[in-house]
């Protein structure tokens, strides 16, 4: 909004020209969804407890130890996230820019069923929420929709191309369809990713942060025509602007953690999961970086994956491969101490965000 209320003045209040670059609306982003965190934090998380009596409903199969100290946590709390991101987006970002609109509304797409899943576990006190089967259909749809906008705003070279990393002039043509299923899987597949990493204190937010960190780079140099020309990427034309609304979720998360932080004060919830799951997933699509999502976002990988072994195992050998799934429970079912797993999951997680990024070098 800034932007394109204040930069046209410009040439009357030179001051105003800090508004072209995007740099500074990034920093600005950041600091608007962090200090705005702070401020509506505490006063979101004392509402949300006065309407949840009992806080969110607790699996009763994981270790006492670790389970009793969550009762009567309200969850929801992704609520904060999506607030602040959209605030320090709407403020700082280009809002001609089609990008940002599919993104966000991704975001609060998402955000929304994650909403109502939350509201009838809590109301009706049940862990499972909204079924399944609707929730993913949902999601599915969301998905469909923004991958398809997204490339009728790509340009004409890029659409319905696979980017493949390290290697520089190669494009698989999926078609129409093929482009549209490969979206959603990406879209859909990092919610649901991240939305099963969700399950200890603030185990989810911070690869979540380091996710949009390296994409707010990624989105940055891609929509740079300079950069593109050196580090032999696709350019994708004012993609850049998608760097403010992820140094806003870098903002938006960080304010997040600091209630999260372990004992958590609130929980994220669906609500906040399934939400920057799906933000993290369009900005893939949209930057023509989907495979090197799967990279940096390898710990939502591979607790995706612990489950689909668990489940396989289970139904094919009667046998399962972990102590619980996903990946996390078995570790808290092997003792180890619920911090212990949060900080060693978030130094892997630190890891495969740097190979993520070493790979637009890698041509």
């Amino acid at each position: 909004m800034f932007y394109n209320f204040l930069y046209p003045l410009a040439d009357l209040f030179t001051p105003f020209n800090l508004f072209r670059y995007l740099t500074f609306r990034s920093i600005a982003a950041f600091l608007t969804a962090l200090v705005l965190s702070f401020l509506i934090g505490g006063a979101l998380i004392r509402w949300l407890r006065s309407k949840q009596k009992q806080g969110q409903p607790i699996r009763d199969d994981g270790p006492a130890s670790t389970l009793m100290p969550k009762k009567g946590t309200p969850t929801m709390g992704g609520l904060l996230i999506l607030i602040t991101l959209s605030v320090a987006t709407l403020l700082w970002a280009d809002l001609t820019n089609r990008y940002v609109w599919i993104v966000l509304g991704v975001t609060l797409a998402f955000g929304a069923v994650g909403l109502w899943d939350d509201f009838l576990k809590v109301t009706k006190r049940n862990p499972k929420g909204v079924p399944g089967k609707i929730k993913l259909a949902l999601t599915v749809v969301a998905s469909g929709i923004a991958v398809y906008l997204v490339a009728q705003a790509s340009p004409a070279p890029l659409r319905y191309q696979l980017a493949v990393p390290f290697l520089k002039d190669v494009l698989i043509p999926l078609g129409v369809v093929g482009f549209v299923a490969f979206g959603i899987l990406v879209i859909a597949g990092t919610s649901n990713a991240v939305n099963l990493t969700d399950g200890l204190d603030g185990l989810a937010i911070g690869p979540v942060i380091m996710a949009s960190a390296v994409f707010g780079l990624i989105a940055y140099i891609v929509g740079n025509t300079i950069l593109t020309n050196y580090l032999y990427l696709h350019h994708v034309p004012r993609s850049g602007e998608l760097a403010v609304l992820l140094a806003a979720l870098v903002g938006a998360g960080l304010g997040f953690l600091w209630f999260n932080a372990p004992p958590a004060m609130v929980f994220m919830g669906d609500t906040g999961s399934l939400a920057i799951g799906g933000a993290l997933g369009a900005v893939a699509v949209v930057t023509k970086h989907e495979i090197v999502l799967s990279i940096v976002g390898g710990l939502f990988v591979l607790e995706t994956v612990s489950v689909i072994v668990q489940v396989l195992s289970y139904k094919w050998t009667g046998k399962r491969v972990f102590r619980m799934a996903p990946l996390h429970h078995h570790f808290e079912q092997k003792g180890w101490a619920e911090p212990t797993i949060v900080f060693r999951f978030w130094i892997i997680a630190a890891i495969l965000a740097m190979a993520g990024l070493a790979t637009l070098k890698l041509r």
